[in-house]
């Protein structure tokens, strides 16, 4: 089971360099970690077992954040609506197409390897296409897919992405990006209670 202690923080080598391609079949190793790195995220988001573990909510994880540099992501959310689960382990994920369009989180991006406090804004493109291998471990069936992702879950993938090329988000900060629409969140309606 893999815990904070095992995320490794910003300044360490790994996370400044390239990943290497994941060889294909897989490897009983590789569906190990792939299953370790979902699995810390579901504990992560679980209000109980992370607090239990210690843990900081996660909706993404690259396996060089636990110093593998293997080309491997977990992702683990919803989109902006709310509305569809994405529960991916992508082995080998390569941008293919995007948008001209940038967009951007309006609250800044977060990363479980980097502790401090960052302000700034990242900007990514409005929508990816992603050609990778998909691992379904319910099935341990690994299949080639395209992906076509925008605004939210777009910008976790071009994030945990970035990681396999030893690129972290804080190196990729602007002050403001105008004429660049953020990702809009629908406003949570509160029920007054009587």
């Amino acid at each position: 089971m893999l815990l904070m202690k095992d995320i490794i923080r910003e300044g360490h080598p790994t996370l400044a360099q390239r990943s290497e391609d994941v060889s294909i079949p897989l490897d009983d190793t590789t569906k190990t970690t792939l299953k370790e790195m979902m699995e810390f995220l579901e504990n992560s988001q679980d209000p109980e077992i992370g607090e239990e573990l210690g843990l900081r909510a996660g909706v993404g994880l690259a396996a060089p954040q636990i110093n593998i540099k293997k080309r491997m992501i977990a992702i683990l959310t919803t989109d902006e609506m709310n509305e569809k689960l994405y529960k991916l382990l992508l082995v080998n994920p390569t941008i293919i197409s995007h948008s001209e369009a940038l967009t951007y989180l309006p609250g800044g991006e977060g990363c479980l390897s980097v502790d401090r406090e960052v302000t700034g804004l990242v900007p990514r493109y409005k929508k990816i296409r992603v050609r990778a291998y998909q691992y379904l471990p319910d099935t341990d069936e690994l299949r080639k897919v395209v992906i076509k992702v925008q605004g939210y879950v777009g910008i976790v993938i071009q994030h945990e992405i970035d990681h396999l090329n030893g690129v972290l988000f804080v190196d990729k900060l602007e002050e403001m990006l105008p004429g660049v629409e953020p990702v809009v969140f629908p406003e949570v309606e509160e029920e007054e209670m009587e």
